[in-house]
């Protein structure tokens, strides 16, 4: 205990520099714990329930333009080489439309009410739960359904988008907070109720930087510029500390943090976001994830940056992975 409590403190002060990192990033169901011997196949996503929209205006978010324009793509200061952050290139895109804010629990429970949705973690009957939103006596239950490669995410039954923290959890106080527990599949299927789409990661990292180039995050190079905090990322010691300086241990509304040039909230940290693109050709059901979340922190995950990127399978979900929408112009 005592190693590992070094270790840790050691690593707060390191660079990531060249290597796959092991924050549990890209946590996927099929790298559950080898004791977890659960197997279970996931109910195909009725295509009649994506079609159906709510003609509610106030369930279709905000978007803002982003006008077709030549772009930064990607970046010669690599710091993740397996993530394939680089190079650099200058890439040509029309112009389209993206949301202003995360989807939210608010946003997506009009979804699900209009449409008898059932979510991909709902219907497999459980998703991932980070260490410090369970008990002791719950964590020591389930010591067996951890992600081997990350075992401060635990398996945790009747988790799901209205259950986040577990079936003894809610979201009626955190509706302005985005939706998590969504995998790739249902983003796609809240993005066609709403007549959107995922945006492309090529879109999605050009409204990032709000129209600049060579910016490292949504509103600049400076992390903290004149000590502010500009983006919901990890404070402390992590796993097990987090001091919330930044005014949250989890997510926040997608509404607060300061905007970035194109009028974006949230484009770094709070949660991931998924885009519509695959990570390889190899494996076409791994989806890149952009954004960083509330778990994210130089030391060990330093992939709030707008060239920093990282995937999942297209089943899984967490409690720091949603998103955002997009449509083109």
């Amino acid at each position: 205990m005592l190693i590992a409590f070094v270790l840790l403190n050691f690593l707060q002060f390191q660079i990531i520099s060249n290597v796959e990192t092991q924050c549990g990033c890209n946590v996927n169901r099929d790298k559950t714990d080898r004791n977890d011997k659960k197997k279970s196949f996931y109910n195909t996503i009725s295509t009649n329930q994506c079609l159906i929209r709510d003609r509610n205006e106030n369930a279709v978010a905000e978007m803002v333009f982003i006008p077709g324009d030549t772009y930064q793509f990607g970046t010669d200061d690599i710091i993740i080489d397996s993530d394939r952050e680089g190079p650099k290139r200058l890439l040509l895109l029309k112009s389209f439309y993206i949301d202003k804010f995360e989807v939210s629990n608010r946003d997506f429970s009009v979804f699900t009410d209009s449409t008898n949705y059932k979510t991909e973690a709902e219907k497999f009957g459980d998703s991932f739960v980070f260490t410090l939103f369970l008990n002791s006596t719950f964590k020591e239950k389930l010591k067996d359904y951890r992600v081997m490669q990350a075992p401060w995410w635990y398996k945790v039954s009747g988790t799901n988008w209205r259950n986040p923290f577990g079936l003894n959890s809610n979201i009626t106080d955190i509706m302005d907070h985005p939706v998590i527990h969504v995998s790739w599949n249902d983003a796609k299927a809240y993005c066609a109720w709403r007549s959107a789409r995922l945006p492309t990661e090529m879109e999605w990292e050009a409204a990032c930087r709000g129209g600049h180039n060579n910016y490292t995050y949504p509103w600049g190079d400076k992390l903290f510029p004149n000590r502010k905090h500009m983006a919901n990322i990890w404070q402390g010691t992590f796993p097990n500390h987090n001091s919330a300086k930044d005014g949250y241990i989890g997510t926040n509304p997608v509404h607060l943090f300061p905007q970035n040039d194109f009028g974006l909230y949230n484009i770094a940290g709070n949660v991931w976001e998924w885009t519509e693109d695959f990570w390889s050709n190899d494996n076409p059901n791994e989806k890149v994830k952009k954004g960083g979340s509330y778990l994210c922190h130089r030391s060990y995950c330093y992939r709030y940056r707008c060239s920093a990127r990282s995937h999942n399978t297209d089943d899984s979900s967490a409690g720091n992975l949603g998103f955002r929408c997009a449509k083109s112009a």
